[in-house]
C-alpha cells in the first residue's frame, strides 16, 4: 500500500505545483514541489527496505538448503 500511497503523494504534489503555476502562487507551487520530494524520498526508503529484506530472505535461503 504503501507504494500506491506515494504515487498519489507525487499526483497531489505535481498538481500543485501546476496549479501554483497557473495561479502564479509561488507558495502553492514550492508545497506541491515538497510534496513530490517527500514522495520521492519515501519511495527510495521503500525500495531500500524491499533490497534488504530480498537479501536476507536469499541468506536465509541459504542456510536452510544447507541444512
Amino acid at each position: 500500500m504503501g507504494d500506491i500511497q506515494n504515487k498519489v503523494d507525487d499526483f497531489a504534489g505535481k498538481a500543485k505545483e501546476a496549479a501554483g503555476d497557473v495561479t502564479n502562487n509561488e507558495s502553492l507551487e514550492n508545497e506541491g514541489k515538497a510534496d513530490q520530494t517527500k514522495a520521492d524520498f519515501k519511495e527510495t526508503l521503500s525500495n531500500a527496505a524491499d533490497a534488504v529484506k530480498d537479501k536476507a530472505n536469499e541468506v536465509l535461503g541459504k542456510f536452510q538448503d544447507k541444512k
